[in-house]
């Protein structure tokens, strides 16, 4: 049977054990699509807005489903090598029109051709890796990780402009 999914859960009950259903970044960033969760349940997405990894989508008396999303191959870049330079890295990777995300220590692109080429060439040493991949996901130290696009406090306080 097919379980339609329009929003995620509003209150999901943490001490129901999680089921997973595993998909891709691409297709995560989807409003209509189909996936199966670990335990074989279908369901089908029909949304206004794409969901996020973590997002609980259907919860049972005795499960919660939630979305999550597979690593895939990426580029990390050590900040501990040149932290100052991180601004020029994304516009250079920017450039190409690549996507980017920072972590307090390292930031990360998808494994292209194009971003080790252009890594090589401005001479920024990375290493590939696997990592589950956000693109445009900003953090700084210890704070809070920002994510483009998303409203700020300010713009969804009702009576104000944004």
């Amino acid at each position: 049977m097919l379980n339609l999914v329009q929003a995620p859960v509003a209150q999901p009950d943490t001490a129901l054990p999680e089921v997973a259903l595993r998909t891709n970044r691409l297709r995560l960033a989807k409003r209509l699509w189909r996936g199966r969760a670990d335990d074989g349940a279908e369901f089908g997405f029909e949304l206004p807005a794409p969901l996020s990894d973590g997002a609980v989508i259907w919860q049972t008396s005795s499960a919660r489903y939630v979305l999550r999303q597979e690593a895939e191959p990426v580029l990390e870049i050590s900040l501990a090598v040149a932290p100052s330079a991180a601004a020029g890295i994304g516009w250079a990777l920017g450039n190409l029109h690549l996507e980017l995300s920072a972590e307090p220590a390292r930031l990360l692109a998808p494994d292209d051709p194009a971003a080790r080429q252009l890594l090589e060439r401005i001479k920024v040493p990375y290493r590939p890796a696997t990592a589950v991949f956000r693109p445009g996901r900003f953090a700084r130290g210890n704070q809070q990780p920002h994510e483009l696009g998303q409203a700020t406090d300010l713009e969804k306080r009702p009576g104000t402009e944004g």
